[in-house]
């Protein structure tokens, strides 16, 4: 039996991995598929060995190994019945022999990875490992969590184990014990742009300077301020919105208060600012992080 664990979902395979082995009465062989020779494929498909007549064979990238993977397929049908063969593949070729091959003789698991818009998805995944950690959170801090970590899961499960110790959960704990991903930082350094306090703004700008990638960070500010705008001239409510957008309803409902307060006019200004701050990096007039201090300095003095 051949399987495929495909997808860049790491912590979805992880477990799907996790799964097969545990449920294989023997040691699992893990090869390097990147690496592997096509002289080495009769020895992992064709037998058993001295010390086990059932195998699982685990290949990991077997696809970045051109050779290999071309004439992969054709030795699909020699796989011996005493061999489980698990191929793992962050990314597939859906366009390849090899694959096609695949899709008539392999199971094939897709894990692709979340995004925004699976908030709703990691909300109640948090739910139910929280539950099976035994781990008593309420709703409105599962969502704040979710908010503040991302929706990757590795994260969110680490968040999980560290919350899962203690005997109260609130929202000023989670704040306190879960560090916030960038995007929550970007979340505080827009916030206090449109609060008008450029004191804090250039804090924020010399610490996250001193770990974050500016074009990064500058691509979610823009975001941001396209959120904003969005707000500004959408007669929807901020959940519509979200939802059109397909972002997280707590991002929109921190900006909602001064789209509203800015409307169209105070929003275009805000998409000025970001224009002439995307035109200076590309043309290189400035540092980048001055350039990002700059448009954030005039955000604030909007108000």
């Amino acid at each position: 039996m051949i399987t495929v664990l495909a997808g860049e979902n790491s912590f979805e395979i992880h477990r799907a991995l996790q799964k097969i082995v545990g449920g294989f009465a023997g040691v699992a062989e893990t090869v390097d598929g990147s690496e592997l020779e096509l002289k080495q494929l009769p020895d992992l498909l064709m037998g058993g060995t001295l010390f086990a007549s059932n195998r699982l064979v685990i290949i990991k990238n077997l696809s970045d190994n051109k050779t290999v993977w071309t004439d992969f397929g054709d030795w699909l049908p020699r796989l011996s019945d005493d061999i489980d063969v698990v191929l793992v593949e962050a990314k597939l070729d859906k366009r390849t022999k090899t694959y096609k091959d695949l899709q008539k003789n392999a199971t094939i698991q897709d894990f692709p990875a979340w995004s925004e818009r699976d908030n709703a998805k990691a909300e109640q995944w948090v739910t139910q490992e929280a539950a099976a950690l035994d781990c008593s959170i309420d709703k409105k801090c599962i969502r704040l969590l979710v908010a503040r970590v991302g929706v990757d899961q590795w994260s969110l499960y680490q968040a999980l184990q560290k919350l899962a110790v203690l005997d109260d959960i609130r929202p000023e704990i989670i704040s306190e014990v879960i560090d916030a991903n960038p995007t929550e930082n970007v979340f505080e350094l827009f916030q206090a742009a449109l609060q008008g306090n450029p004191t804090k703004v250039k804090q924020m700008i010399a610490t996250l300077s001193l770990t974050e990638d500016h074009y990064r960070l500058f691509g979610l500010l823009s975001g941001q301020a396209f959120q904003l705008a969005t707000l500004a001239v959408s007669e929807k409510s901020s959940a519509e919105v979200a939802k059109d957008l397909g972002v997280h309803p707590y991002g929109l409902s921190k900006v909602a208060p001064a789209a509203k307060q800015l409307g169209k006019s105070g929003a275009k200004k805000v998409i000025a600012a970001f224009a002439e701050a995307d035109t200076g990096m590309k043309t290189s007039v400035a540092e980048p992080w001055l350039l990002i201090e700059r448009a954030l300095i005039k955000i604030a003095g909007l108000h």
